[in-house]
């Protein structure tokens, strides 16, 4: 069963339900022009015991085949999640967790495989849009339908799902997702663009999502596969439970939310009540009959927790920390932390604190990027790291998680439309962010100190980039809007919304929402405040430097331009590499060629630089005839004169009477193989080759009297024969003439 729906002004998405996967619990094949992702939703039998979160599990697959590709390596199949899998994954997952019952326990997995590619639309909306489809038809409690779309502004235009052609050229691409009636998730970057503009997009985005979740209403309801919903228990707390842990602990930690403590502080006090409250219900209940209830005093213990907190800031404007919903935490910058590398800075905002470093690269440097698109490669990349001691405990060391790649990719879309182009500053550029504290909007952080270090190490970064993370607390009508959240503002609050951007406008955002139900009032508030936090933050940067600096780091590699025609190219690569391999290995530099003809140096000092410039451009240049030139001797020829490089990959001939004014018998008693002078370009033969002169440069000794020409000319008996020239003169010929000379030079027999 196929079904159609038609959205954001003429986009056609079709469901192909009932055909594919069906021992899954719901399983859907989705389709955008030629990309199909088969979305599957599987969920267990039973509940997990023993935890307190929800088991969702969510992957995003790409099969080379889908492109006509047969996967690199040494294995040829699929391996690992690529980073466009992964922020894929995340993509999916974020406006889908908030959809499941809170209570919900059971493993759950969705499984969305890219089986088919047109290269022209991307497949992570319409594989989230496909995961809401496969829930609704499965047994799995979902609460109602989401759509995922992409929206950009092409030539001035707002176009829903555009191609990846489009998206090269737009003003903003952001990609958006929620329900009929609110927006769960936003993410993307924009070229600097006003919150007006903004909140545009999303009104366009989100338009587009609720006629794709009334369809999603509509298939359901017409397609007669779906399932009835699992029923589960509702678990209803015991009042005298409920009034007992109140009384132990409501009090003291209504205490705690009113005193302004240190985050590590405020973690050990709450964890010491939390531990009161239990070692007292234990005491009074006994450890068996306690056993049965602990679960949920842990549950009204976090209750309470988020009660108090909530309170305190929707009724007195304050929060954990003292602060009001509009201030900053108080922020520090520093630059050149780190005296060995290119770039470096340390942002410190409260209790967060980013140790950032800029690191300069040649081309081959840039990272290479293969997936269902063409190979490409990356030319600005930023990592991020969160190591457990970071928020103070002990954790493996396992790889880069999911999270991480998620807050680096948001940290290099806020930063890559600022930085300059490659004709202009041909560098590749590596920014790696270590959190070393962190007490919420470290991703932000991430985006103030890659700024610094890029300002410390010389990019020409064309503005000072910041970013800020705002939350939500929602009840009823009582809302508040907070700048620079905490991360208790964030685990217990109702929003997360990270916005980065320049004074002129917004570079990159990213928004999720734990509560249905937000309108665009509240995002324009939220926007504006989220704008005046960020002028803040870029005042502050600007104290520590305000401009990039006007040299590179000692350390940094030096890359100079040459431009070659395109037919010099294999003159400049020689057979095999050969010549460029010399270049590099005289010179001490790295050499890249671009098809174009543009030749890149990267050298640690501008004397190798120079060096192997001017042998490049010695490589192109054409020999002028009356030129001076160096030369190295690479021949001597005995009776004959010096084979001479006087210019890369060109020799000529140093005759033995072009050597010195003074008579030169023996040339190797002059000159060897390998010594280095100045010649003179006397003559370019009409066949290529060349004529040099050391003596032309040299001092003319005093009563030098050059020998004139000796005259050759017909002999006493030349004739038609030819004949032999006497000892002055004279000398054989063709049948038209004659010519010869002495015993020292002419003669010899005519031609027939």
């Amino acid at each position: 069963m196929i079904y159609e729906v038609e959205y954001g002004g003429g986009n056609k998405m079709s469901f192909d339900l009932g055909r594919f996967a069906k021992q899954s619990n719901g399983s859907v094949m989705v389709r955008l022009g030629d990309t199909m992702s088969l979305v599957n939703a599987v969920a267990a039998e039973k509940e997990k015991e023993n935890i307190d979160f929800m088991p969702l599990q969510v992957e995003y697959r790409e099969r080379a085949a889908a492109a006509g590709k047969i996967p690199g390596g040494y294995f040829k199949r699929e391996g690992r999640p690529t980073e466009k899998e992964i922020l894929s994954a995340r993509l999916i997952d974020r406006p889908i967790r908030p959809m499941f019952p809170k209570d919900w326990r059971v493993e759950t997995q969705i499984v969305a495989t890219i089986f088919c590619s047109d290269q022209e639309h991307d497949a992570d909306t319409i594989s989230t849009t496909g995961a809401s489809l496969a829930l609704l038809i499965s047994d799995i409690p979902f609460e109602e339908a989401i759509a995922a779309v992409r929206v950009a502004r092409v030539d001035g235009k707002i176009v829903i799902d555009p191609t990846f052609t489009q998206i090269e050229t737009a003003d903003y691409e952001f990609t958006a997702a929620g329900t009929k009636d609110s927006l769960l998730m936003v993410e993307g970057e924009g070229h600097e663009i006003s919150e007006a503009e903004f909140i545009e997009a999303l009104r366009a985005a989100s338009s587009a999502i609720r006629e794709l979740c009334v369809g999603q209403e509509k298939i359901v309801a017409q397609c007669g596969i779906a399932k009835a919903k699992r029923i589960k228990d509702e678990h209803i707390m015991d009042a005298a439970l409920v009034a007992t842990v109140e009384g132990l602990a409501a009090a003291k930690l209504r205490e705690l939310a009113r005193t302004v403590l240190a985050k590590e502080d405020r973690s050990m006090q709450t964890h010491d009540v939390k531990r009161a409250t239990v070692a007292s219900m234990t005491e009074s209940m006994g450890e068996l009959e306690f056993g049965h209830v602990k679960g949920d005093v842990d549950h009204i213990l976090h209750d309470i927790e988020k009660r108090e907190m909530r309170n305190m800031i929707l009724e007195n404007n304050i929060r954990l920390d003292g602060r009001t919903s509009t201030d900053i935490r108080p922020i520090s910058c520093e630059i050149g932390i780190l005296p060995r590398v290119h770039g470096s800075a340390l942002f410190t905002r409260g209790e967060t604190q980013s140790l950032t470093s800029c690191t300069l690269g040649t081309k081959r440097d840039q990272q290479s990027i293969e997936g269902l698109q063409p190979e490409t490669t990356k030319r600005f990349m930023l990592h991020y790291n969160f190591p457990p001691y970071s928020v103070g405990e002990v954790g493996r060391y396992s790889g880069t998680g999911r999270r991480e790649i998620g807050h680096g990719n948001l940290a290099e879309r806020a930063l890559k439309g600022l930085i300059p182009d490659e004709k202009t500053f041909p560098y590749a550029l590596r920014i790696v962010s270590d959190i070393t504290e962190s007490n919420g909007s470290s991703s932000m952080a991430t985006v103030c100190a890659g700024s610094l270090a890029f300002f410390d190490a010389g990019v020409p970064l064309k503005k000072p980039v910041s970013g800020i993370a705002m939350g939500l607390i929602k009840e009823g009508d009582r809302t508040a809007v907070l700048s620079d959240i905490l991360g208790n503002e964030d685990h217990l609050g109702d929003m997360d919304f990270k916005v980065c951007g320049t004074r002129d406008g917004i570079t990159a955002c990213q928004m999720d929402m734990k509560i249905k139900g937000i309108d665009f009032t509240l995002l324009e508030k939220a926007l504006m405040q989220a704008r005046d936090g960020r002028m803040h933050i870029l005042a502050k940067m600007d104290e520590a430097i305000a401009a990039p600096k006007s040299e590179l780091s000692p350390y940094a590699p030096r890359l100079t331009t040459v431009k070659v025609p395109v037919d010099a190219i294999g003159l400049v690569i020689g057979p095999g590499g050969k010549t460029i391999r010399q270049i590099q290995a005289d010179s001490g530099v790295e050499i890249n060629i671009e098809e174009d003809g543009t030749v890149t140096i990267a050298a640690l000092s501008g004397e190798a630089s120079d060096r192997a410039k001017q042998f490049i451009l010695g490589l192109i240049a054409e020999p002028e005839e009356g030129g001076t030139y160096q030369g190295r001797v690479t021949q001597v020829r005995e009776g004959l004169g010096a084979i001479v490089e006087f210019m890369p990959k060109k020799e000529g001939l140093l005759h033995i009477s072009e050597i010195d004014y003074v008579r030169v018998e023996n040339v190797s008693d002059v000159i060897q193989v390998g010594d280095v002078f100045d010649v003179k370009l006397i003559a370019v033969k009409p066949d290529g080759k060349f004529s040099l002169s050391r003596k032309a440069l040299l001092p003319v000794p005093e009563g030098y009297v050059e020998r004139p020409q000796r005259e050759f000319g017909g002999g006493d008996r030349g004739g038609d024969r030819g004949g032999y020239g006497d000892r002055r003169g004279g000398g054989g010929g063709d049948r038209r003439g004659g010519g010869g000379g002495d015993r020292r030079g002419g003669g010899g027999y005519g031609r027939r």
